[in-house]
């Protein structure tokens, strides 16, 4: 007697549910609207520096020009604009369409394959500059929102949440990235270096890639690493640095072992994986040793690293401080250039 009554009152309480007439409970009224208005908000703030990305590519030998598509989003008032590497890279012509219809020619100013982030300039006044937020300060589970222009469709709207953080994503260039954010905010083909912002409507992150056989598994650059990268672009239009040859991402120690080797910080960098050949196999560096010193800086992330390995240090003898096996080692290293990786 029971179960008919349950099963009637599922079947009862499921035709509601499928029902779009029906409003929702009082109780979870107000959760919805301020989840809205989170959204809204969050779009109010960024989407006016959110632009539309349009590229020509001259054919070589006299065939047609090749013509593509993604976003960007304005970052500094006077016309800097951070996109990926793989929405502008090789383009013989650049143009960009703002929220307010305006169509400008853009110069590029610099890219980085390595890290798929580039920057392109336009000259035009009345703009609108993104604001920056920290990466380093968001949560899996916190509510983010994506702009861009996925299939031509300007200043879509995504929203969901942080997936996980310290992803590792391999650039078209062919080399790793690493502390990239997923996120299940829906990804399209156009979306590509608009940006991902939280609730405030401050960039956490530049839209990157989806993949494509999986749904609601999508991912963006941290905006910690692309605030270094463009202000590097904007100096020197190109990225030289060093290398080592290790794949990883940003762990927390585990506070016993903090205390028992009275170490300085409370994270580091877990190696994921050492490339063949590498600086770093040659010194000995294993999968599952953890970086937490670079000579007499501190690397307490994948950003520390990136900081670090500057021009300055290729063929420099540097010491590596790792954790392996709950003990303390230090390392010898040399700093090898890394090659360019040119996409086109």
């Amino acid at each position: 007697m029971s179960n008919g009554c349950d099963a009637r009152r599922v079947a009862f309480t499921m035709q509601e549910t499928l029902d779009p007439t029906t409003p929702a409970p009082a109780g979870d009224a107000p959760l919805i609207d301020a989840y809205s208005a989170a959204v809204t908000h969050a779009v109010d703030v960024a989407a006016p520096s959110v632009v539309k990305i349009d590229v020509r590519t001259h054919a070589r030998g006299g065939g047609p020009a090749r013509g593509g598509s993604g976003s960007g989003f304005v970052f500094t008032p006077d016309g800097f604009v951070l996109t990926n590497s793989h929405v502008v890279g090789g383009a013989d012509e650049i143009s960009v369409e703002l929220l307010d219809g305006r169509r400008l020619a853009a110069s590029a100013i610099g890219d980085d394959p390595d890290t798929d982030l580039a920057i392109v300039r336009v000259a035009g006044g009345d703009l609108v500059a993104a604001k920056l937020g920290d990466s380093a300060a968001i949560k899996p589970g916190q509510l983010v929102v994506a702009l861009g222009n996925p299939y031509g469709l300007q200043t879509t709207v995504t929203a969901g949440v942080v997936s996980a953080l310290g992803r590792t994503l391999r650039s078209q260039s062919g080399r790793l990235m690493d502390n990239i954010i997923q996120t299940d905010a829906a990804l399209n083909p156009g979306n590509s270096g608009g940006p991902l912002v939280d609730a405030r409507g401050t960039v956490v992150g530049v839209n990157t890639a989806v993949i494509s056989w999986a749904q609601g598994i999508c991912f963006a650059i941290a905006i910690n690493t692309a605030k270094f990268i463009a202000a590097k672009l904007m100096r020197d239009g190109a990225i030289r640095r060093g290398f080592i040859g290790v794949a990883g991402q940003d762990v927390a120690l585990p506070r016993r072992l903090v205390r028992a080797l009275d170490l300085p910080r409370e994270r580091g960098v877990l190696v994921a994986s050492v490339e063949r050949g590498s600086p770093a196999e040659r010194a000995g560096v294993r999968s599952g040793d953890v970086l937490i010193g670079f000579d007499d800086l501190p690397v307490e992330g994948v950003d520390d690293l990136h900081r670090i390995l500057t021009e300055a240090r290729v063929g420099e003898v540097a010491r590596l401080a790792i954790l392996r096996d709950g003990a303390r080692r230090s390392i010898p290293l040399i700093p090898a250039e890394a090659a360019p990786r040119p996409l086109n």
